[in-house]
């Protein structure tokens, strides 16, 4: 089964089993990692804002239109921020390194 690593807030590097078809936000979840989906991945919030490591940011599909205006409301935006809903699990992301955001912001709520 693929794996992905997430860097956690503190710094620290986890990695977990990451099923194909499963999006970072639902792996995420499978595994206890402190990402939000408020909108539980509808593409209606920024909150499972991840910023994806530079050495896999070009073998993720580009982000929708969609996807870009949610990550201009996302906390700490970076180069390579995506919203975790939107990048799906495949064999070619085997080993996928995103980091957390030092925090959120939930503009769906505003």
């Amino acid at each position: 089964m693929p794996q992905m690593i997430f860097v956690e807030r503190d710094g620290s590097h986890r990695t977990v089993d990451a099923p194909i078809g499963l999006s970072v936000l639902e792996i995420a979840h499978k595994h206890g990692v402190d990402i939000e989906g408020a909108c539980e991945g509808s593409l209606a919030c920024s909150t499972c804002h991840v910023i994806v490591d530079p050495a896999w940011f070009a073998k993720l599909a580009r982000a929708s239109e969609d996807e870009e205006d949610m990550l201009d409301l996302a906390f700490g935006l970076e180069k390579t921020s995506r919203l975790g809903c939107q990048i799906v699990m495949s064999e070619a992301l085997d080993g996928l390194v995103v980091r957390l955001p030092s925090g959120v912001r939930n503009a769906q709520s505003g």
